[in-house]
Parts: structure tokens; sequence; C-alpha cells
């Protein structure tokens, strides 16, 4: 069965994600996903690695339900739990510590004021030794990957001055400040990055 909201996107990208987090998450027993959208990824993620529980989010009221009624039609596991709100921009989170995280195509969307939030708030509930993946598009030294990234950069601003494709300079700067300490910078497909950080104290 076709599901209500669909991302064409998540269904490209989820199987390279997915061969990324085997390893990342292989000694984790429990991920947060903030901003699951569609809940594509956490309905798949969720089936392909049953050893951990998969906890959605997503922003508000609204989103979630959306969130809700999508996963109502995927095929469910056991270890995905029921969505939750949660705005980065608020303290505390509803989630007051977790072992991994991860979020895909959502620094872009947030404003940047939000972006310092969620890195500040992740250093606060990450558990030590935790792991974080933040999937999507990003600049390095201030210089687009792609003429596609430039271009979607462009359509951001234009609907929303606040969203634009984020420095991974800048990213990496606030994940330090959180205590975070990157691991890996992954090239994915469609001109895409998976960073990953870990939180050693």
């Amino acid at each position: 069965m076709q599901i209500k909201y669909f991302s064409q996107a998540c269904e490209n990208n989820k199987q390279p994600i997915l061969e990324r987090l085997k390893v990342i998450f292989k000694d984790t027993g429990e991920v947060l996903e903030i901003g699951s959208g569609t809940g594509q990824h956490a309905a798949y993620f969720s089936r392909q690695l049953p050893y951990l529980t998969w906890q959605p989010s997503e922003k508000d009221i609204e989103s979630v339900a959306i969130l809700k009624e999508n996963l109502s039609t995927l095929e469910s596991s056991t270890n995905l739990y029921n969505p939750i709100i949660l705005n980065v921009a608020q303290n505390p989170w509803s989630v007051s510590t977790i072992e991994g995280i991860f979020s895909a195509n959502t620094l872009h969307i947030c404003a940047w004021e939000e972006v310092q939030s969620f890195f500040q708030r992740v250093g606060e509930i990450l558990k030590p030794n935790g792991m974080i993946c933040i999937y999507g598009p990003f600049r390095y030294h201030n210089t687009y990957t792609s003429v596609s990234n430039e271009q979607f950069d462009t359509w951001l601003k234009s609907r929303n001055p606040k969203q634009g494709i984020r420095d991974f300079e800048a990213v990496n700067k606030l994940a330090q400040i959180a205590g975070l300490s990157l691991q890996q910078d992954y090239a994915m497909p469609a001109n895409n990055q998976l960073l990953v950080w870990q939180k050693f104290t």
C-alpha cells in the first residue's frame, strides 16, 4: 500500500545510509531520530537494525500526526517506538539521555539559532561514547560541493531567508563546543554527506 505522504529522496538514500549505520550503530542499543518526516527512514532502519530501538520524533503535534499516519501504513517492527514531539529549540528536550542520534535533511531547514540549540541539547543528552549521525548537504570552505547544491541553497533562501545549506566548519565547531569529536565524514550519493561525531565525556 502506498503511503499518503511519500519522500522519493528517502527512498533513494535509505540503503546507502543503512550501510553506514550498520557499522556506526553496531554497539548502540537505542537511537533517537530527530525530524523523522515521513517515517520512511524510521520504518526501514528499525526493520534492518532489529537489535536496537528506534525512537522517531517530529517538531509539533501536526507533524507527529502525519508521521503516525505514515507509520501505521508502513511495515512496522516491535523495536520502532511511537513518535514523540521534539522541538530542537525547546529546553529541555522530551528525551533525557540516549545512546545514539540520527537526523537527515534537517539542518538546512532549521534557522541557525535552532542548529545551535540542536547541538547544545545533543551534547547534554548523548551518553558517553554515544554516536550522532547527520545526513544532508554541506558547504566546505565557503564552497558548494555541486552546482545542484548551490541551486538548492538559493531556492531554500528564497523560500525562507533563515534556511540554507550549512558550512561544515561552523557546524563542526558547534559540535566541538558540545563535547563531540568528529569521527567520519562520508561522501554520499546526490551530493550529500553523512557526518559522524562521538561524545567521549
